[in-house]
C-alpha cells in the first residue's frame, strides 16, 4: 500500500514537467483525491502491531504542498508575462504618428526631408555621403561636428539642387579630429512610425522599410509637442 501511495505522489510530481499550468493543476488534484483515498484505506486496514508510518505520508504531504506552491508560481509568472506582452501592445500602437529616434543610417525621404542624428565623443570635421537604396550618390557634404549629438536634416535634393524622388537613404560618415585622427560617430535615424508589427515579440515598429524593436528606440515625439 506504502509503495501505492508513493506511485501516486511519484504520478503528480512527473505531470508538473513539461505540461501547462492548468493542465498541471487538474493532474494534482486528480492526483491528490488518489493519495487521499490510498491513504485511507491504508489507515484502515493498517496492523496494530505495525501501525503506519506517520512520517512516510506526512513526507508525501510536503511532496504535495510543494507541488502544487510551484504551480502557482507558474500561474502567477504566466499571468504577469500576459500582463507585460499586453502592455507592450499597447505602447508599440500608441507610437504609431509619432516621430522616433533610433539606432540606424538609412532613413526615408518623405515630404521634402530626410533626418539623422550623429553623436560623437569630442569636436571633428566630418564627410557624408548620402546614398539611395540603388547605391547612387544623391549628396555630400563636409562640415564641423561639435561633440554630443546634432542633427542633420536633408532636403532631399543633390549637390546640384536637383529634387531626388522619395524612399530609403543611406547616410556614412568619416569624421577626423584637429590632429588628423578618425574620430567614431555614431549614427541615428528620425522617421515617423508607420506601424506595429504585434506578432513579433517584443512587438516591432515600422519606419519606412524598416523595423526596429521597441528596445531599439531611443526617443518618441509627437506632432504639436
Amino acid at each position: 500500500m506504502a509503495d501505492s501511495i508513493a506511485s501516486v505522489v511519484n504520478q503528480i510530481t512527473s505531470a508538473t514537467s513539461g505540461t501547462s499550468t492548468l493542465s498541471s493543476s487538474a493532474s494534482i488534484a486528480k492526483n491528490f483525491d488518489s493519495f487521499l483515498r490510498l491513504l485511507t484505506t491504508q489507515l484502515q486496514n493498517q496492523n496494530p502491531l505495525e501501525p503506519l508510518d506517520t512520517n512516510q505520508f506526512t513526507q508525501q504531504l510536503v511532496q504535495f504542498s510543494q507541488v502544487e506552491q510551484q504551480i502557482n508560481m507558474n500561474q502567477q509568472l504566466t499571468t504577469l508575462i500576459a500582463l507585460q506582452k499586453s502592455a507592450q501592445s499597447a505602447t508599440a500602437i500608441n507610437y504609431v504618428g509619432a516621430t522616433a529616434t533610433v539606432d540606424g543610417a538609412t532613413a526615408r525621404l518623405a515630404g521634402g526631408t530626410a533626418s539623422w542624428v550623429f553623436s560623437t565623443d569630442k569636436p571633428a570635421t566630418a564627410t557624408i555621403n548620402i546614398k539611395s537604396a540603388t547605391g547612387v550618390l544623391a549628396y555630400s557634404r563636409t562640415f564641423a561636428l561639435t561633440g554630443g549629438a546634432q542633427s542633420l536634416t536633408w532636403d532631399g535634393k543633390g549637390n546640384d539642387g536637383t529634387p531626388w524622388p522619395e524612399g530609403e537613404y543611406t547616410i556614412s560618415v568619416t569624421a577626423k579630429d584637429a590632429a588628423g585622427q578618425a574620430v567614431a560617430v555614431s549614427t541615428e535615424v528620425k522617421g515617423t512610425v508607420d506601424g506595429v508589427d504585434l506578432t513579433q515579440d517584443p512587438p516591432v515598429l515600422m519606419i519606412g522599410s524598416k523595423s526596429y524593436a521597441l528596445d531599439k528606440i531611443k526617443q518618441v515625439v509627437r506632432p504639436g509637442l
